[in-house]
């Protein structure tokens, strides 16, 4: 058989091989759709039958689909609770790819009539029928009949809600611009695109406005001494593109008329605006000057600077751990220290008893130079005390 030919054989059953383990390797989930939106029971409540989902925007709302699609919708889900007293609680509940996409939603649905509620992120409610959303999930829920406990009930429906990791979760930071002073309850909108965008009542167009330029819309009604004023916030990626698009907002403006193709201005009104950073803040209705510049002066962009570099929090990293190991070295060192020392003195022992003067403190190993000084001088004290009689004796005596 030639080489080619093992070759082809070889890559073959390598490829079958592969095609089996594929074939028997159960699939994994590509995306968050595979996590049900709804659970089957929560607080008492148990679903009837089948919870019907769908990827479909128009059976979630056939009227306002592209609007849903807009706002990053992924998934749908509806299901018919009920407890053994006979009430029933319908609930329909939409995912959309991220925390903004669900608030837009539901500032959509928000109707200036509801009160507020304490369930989920944000909730509000309109007799028996509660909208609130929690993380990327939006959900409708209408009860047969209330009760005390139908808060505590819809909070512990949040609670099981499927939630976004990562930025996902995350919601809009043009939000944290609008001001709470003067604020009217439940009049906060916000946009992703040109469709949301036109059921705003805006004092400018969509075409100003310019989503294409990854636009970002947050807007509020604000009391005023002359009425509800309207305050809109447009965010772009850059302060360079918020300074062109002021000015082309401005030129329309003054001008009056649509200009080059751009739709004029709706009549507002007085109209004010100003730039903060990547920011247009845009106050219009029944202002005087001095109310719309204390509206746009609690306006403000500053800049914030996340440092977003691991940090390296583990156990190898920690501080504690370290020192914790030095203390663990310092005693592992000590011990062998001991017991190198206890070794090579025991050994120095049993060596000297069992071969005494052979390996250590031999004979010729112990002999070292010795000057005997002591000696020396002992003997150089009493030669020198003879010298000295002799010298004496022999010396003659003078007369003088």
């Amino acid at each position: 058989m030639s080489f080619s030919k093992s070759v082809l054989i070889l890559v073959l059953s390598v490829s079958a091989v592969g095609l089996a383990f594929a074939a028997n390797t159960p699939p994994v989930a590509a995306d968050a759709k595979s996590t049900p939106i709804l659970p089957q029971g929560f607080a008492g409540w148990q679903v009837q039958g089948t919870a019907q989902t769908s990827a479909d925007a128009r059976i979630a709302d056939p009227a306002n689909a592209a609007i849903l699609k807009e706002f990053g919708f992924s998934d749908f889900a509806s299901a018919t609770y009920r407890r053994d007293d006979g009430r029933t609680l319908k609930v329909r509940a939409a995912r959309f790819a991220d925390a903004s996409g669900a608030f837009g939603a539901y500032t959509f649905y928000l109707q200036p009539n509801m009160s507020k509620e304490q369930i989920g992120d944000q909730a509000a409610s309109l007799n028996s029928r509660v909208l609130f959303y929690r993380g990327h999930v939006l959900v409708d829920a209408a009860f047969s009949s209330l009760s005390a406990m139908s808060a505590a009930e819809l909070r512990e429906l949040a609670g099981v809600l499927p939630r976004p990791s990562g930025n996902a979760a995350n919601l809009p930071p043009i939000l944290a611009f609008m001001p709470h002073r003067g604020y009217v309850a439940n009049t906060e909108k916000y946009a992703l695109g040109p469709l949301a965008f036109v059921a705003l009542s805006s004092p400018i167009t969509a075409q100003l406005v310019d989503f294409t330029a990854s636009a970002e819309v947050a807007m509020g009604k604000y009391a005023s001494p002359g009425g509800q004023a309207s305050l809109v916030l447009i965010e772009y990626p850059t302060p360079q593109l918020a300074a062109e698009h002021l000015r082309r907002i401005d030129a329309v403006r003054q001008a009056g008329s649509p200009q080059a193709g751009v739709a004029a201005i709706e009549n507002v009104g007085p109209f004010f605006d100003k730039r903060t950073g990547p920011i247009i803040a845009i106050a219009a209705g029944p202002l005087s000057e001095s109310d719309a510049h204390a509206l746009l002066g609690l306006v403000n962009y500053e800049a914030n600077v996340t440092w977003n570099e691991n940090t390296y929090l583990d156990k190898n990293n920690n501080v504690g751990t370290l020192l914790v190991n030095v203390i663990i070295l310092c005693f592992v060192l000590g011990a062998i220290a001991i017991v190198a020392g206890v070794g090579f003195g025991g050994i120095r022992i049993l060596v000297k008893r069992f071969f005494p003067n052979k390996v250590f403190d031999r004979p010729e190993h112990m002999e070292f130079i010795s000057l005997h000084l002591a000696e020396k001088m002992a003997e150089g004290s009493s030669g020198g005390s003879s010298d000295a009689v002799a010298e004496t004796a022999e010396t003659p005596r003078s007369l003088g």
